[in-house]
């Protein structure tokens, strides 16, 4: 599976790889005697033991299959944990099962599709003395319904509303995905991270995908700058040398500000393009398709894995220069966060950044809830009888998608232990503390909403909330971030996100000893999640301008152009 690079979101990728929208099931009018599903497990595709999470899914139409259109619009859900569950052992889904939206007693009666999905768990013996149970893999990115390993029933009509049992034989296993296949302009590398192997006790990979620039072979002793494209893996810049595969070429998306991959692929062969190194990463954990890049007490340290082991494995097999002034860092939302992260905490490594629409750099606006002084995530107090639903996601006319409530409610059905691999939790697994019983602590209670103050300050304190790492550190960061701090946001990013960017842009121009020449473009009106103010072969120019103005005397910046 690629995703593709527009679709960088951690939250839009999941609604990015579903085949198709489904409007969630209605609270009914009149009752319902639910059924009970009976799910067991075919010998032929797992003969042990099973411990994981069981979803039954449940939608109004039959294709594409239910467990291709999980997302907060799609089927309703309903979940319960599987522990060692025995061969030939039945588990069951009731009323008692978490349900989103709904409960399943409170599905109007009617004649359905379900599908049983079983996120398959590993235990793990980690280095910080805590066994858990989480699902693993080698570092590409999978979502539990398309994940190799996992199991998943045949889709089955059923009529819900009279009661009785229903039974479901699970008799598929996920194959894994076939690895793409390098090309002359791209080549795919796995790097067994040894730091990260250590954390997990099993061996833990990343993996990088290398766009070369033309030329590369015919010039074997230049060297190059290296652009990290940060992302959701994929190949850089979308980059594809087939017209087919890219759409609206020679257009500009009004949406995204970006062309196709195959306008970039004609930009970066063309005469006098800058000739630069492009890299994306993929590096999923047992919590969520991306790291961060940062050290994390529940993820690991994915921040020295990434400065310390893969970017110098990557200097050492690509020809880039190597220097910090040649290494930038591109990325937005997840990846915006990560790329103003990598050039904070590491200033001396990295030569400049381009931060777009990041997730909350600053926990005053974790998006709409202030994490330090709210009780409550999913409401406001509006009056003295009235309360408002907290939104998660809106349109760019400001629509509500979804509510805090009801993503908190989805990611409570999709695992229990902060192992839903969906947002809110991924968020708690790289910025929390581990709990007691090893997995990451919750911010808030994903059923109440209630926000636990310590998991908020531990957050701050430990350096991420990026706002306030900067303000506490700043005597000392300033200088050394001179000319590199580039953002950019839409001014109705779809989960709020600019209100964050605008919090980071009024603490550096209040900055003095040095101060700030960081800059800020906002996109207006009505600029939503994803939009960029430049197309890739814009981007890609204004980095190789800029790396050049900061190249050292004598460099040879010739071989960048030829």
């Amino acid at each position: 599976m690629r995703i593709r690079r527009v679709c960088r979101s951690a939250i839009v990728v999941w609604l990015a790889i579903a085949a198709a929208r489904a409007t969630a099931a209605a609270t009914p009018t009149t009752p319902a005697t639910p059924p009970r599903f009976a799910v067991t497990v075919s010998g032929n595709v797992h003969p042990g033991a099973i411990t994981g999470r069981l979803l039954l899914i449940v939608a109004k139409t039959a294709k594409p299959e239910p467990r291709l259109r999980v997302s907060p619009l799609g089927p309703a859900m309903f979940g319960i944990d599987l522990h060692q569950l025995a061969p030939g052992k039945t588990a069951i889904i009731d009323n008692n099962a978490v349900g989103y939206p709904v409960q399943l007693a409170q599905l109007k009666p009617g004649d359905y599709y379900v599908q049983a999905v079983i996120n398959v768990y590993e235990q793990v013996h980690r280095a910080d003395g805590h066994t858990i149970w989480v699902h693993m893999n080698d570092g590409t990115i999978e979502f539990f319904n398309t994940a190799a390993g996992n199991l998943y029933s045949d889709v089955q009509r059923v009529h819900i509303g009279n009661g009785g049992t229903v039974h479901l034989s699970i008799t598929h296993v996920i194959p894994p995905a076939t690895p793409p296949a390098d090309t002359k302009w791209l080549k795919h590398v796995r790097i067994q991270s040894q730091l990260l192997t250590h954390f997990w006790g099993r061996p833990v990979y990343v993996h990088a995908t290398v766009l070369l620039p033309k030329g590369y072979d015919e010039h074997p002793n230049a060297r190059y700058p290296s652009v990290y494209v940060l992302g959701h893996g994929g190949d850089p810049f979308e980059f594809t040398t087939d017209s087919t595969e890219a759409r609206h070429v020679g257009e500009i998306n009004p949406v995204s500000g970006l062309k196709s991959g195959y306008d970039m692929y004609k930009a970066w062969t063309s005469d006098g393009f800058p000739r630069v190194i492009a890299i994306t990463l993929e590096q999923q954990t047992p919590y969520f398709p991306d790291s961060y890049s940062v050290n994390s007490a529940n993820n690991g340290p994915y921040g020295d894995a990434i400065v310390q082991e893969v970017m110098p494995y990557l200097d050492a097999h690509f020809r880039t220069i190597g220097k910090p002034y040649a290494r930038i860092i591109e990325g937005a939302s997840t990846s915006g966060w990560q790329t103003l992260a990598l050039q904070l905490k590491h200033p001396d490594f990295f030569g400049g950044a381009w931060v777009l629409q990041p997730d909350p750099i600053d926990f005053r606006h974790y998006q709409l809830v202030n994490i330090y002084k709210d009780d409550n995530a999913f409401t406001v107090p509006a009056g003295d009888f009235v309360s408002t639903e907290r939104p998660f996601r809106r349109t760019v006319e400001g629509q509500v998608v979804w509510t805090n409530r009801q993503l908190s409610r989805f990611e409570a059905v999709l695992g229990t232990h902060g192992r839903s691999g969906y947002q809110l939790e991924a968020w708690e697994a790289v910025y929390g503390p581990v709990g007691d019983d090893g997995y990451p602590k919750p911010l808030w209670n994903k059923l109440t909403g209630k926000i636990d103050h310590s998991v908020a300050m531990y957050m701050r304190d430990h350096g991420y909330d990026l706002r306030y790492y900067a303000q506490q550190h700043w005597a000392t960061l300033g200088p050394k971030l001179a000319g590199k701090l580039h953002f950019f946001a839409g001014d109705m990013d779809n989960f709020y996100l600019d209100l964050a960017v605008y919090d980071f842009q009024h603490f550096l121009e209040s900055t003095t000893n040095p101060k700030s020449d960081a800059t800020f473009t906002f996109g207006r009106p009505e600029k939503g999640h994803g939009w960029h103010a430049f197309t890739w072969a814009e981007m890609v120019r204004d980095m190789a301008t800029y790396v050049k103005a900061h190249a050292p005397s004598g460099a040879n910046t010739s071989a960048w152009s030829y």
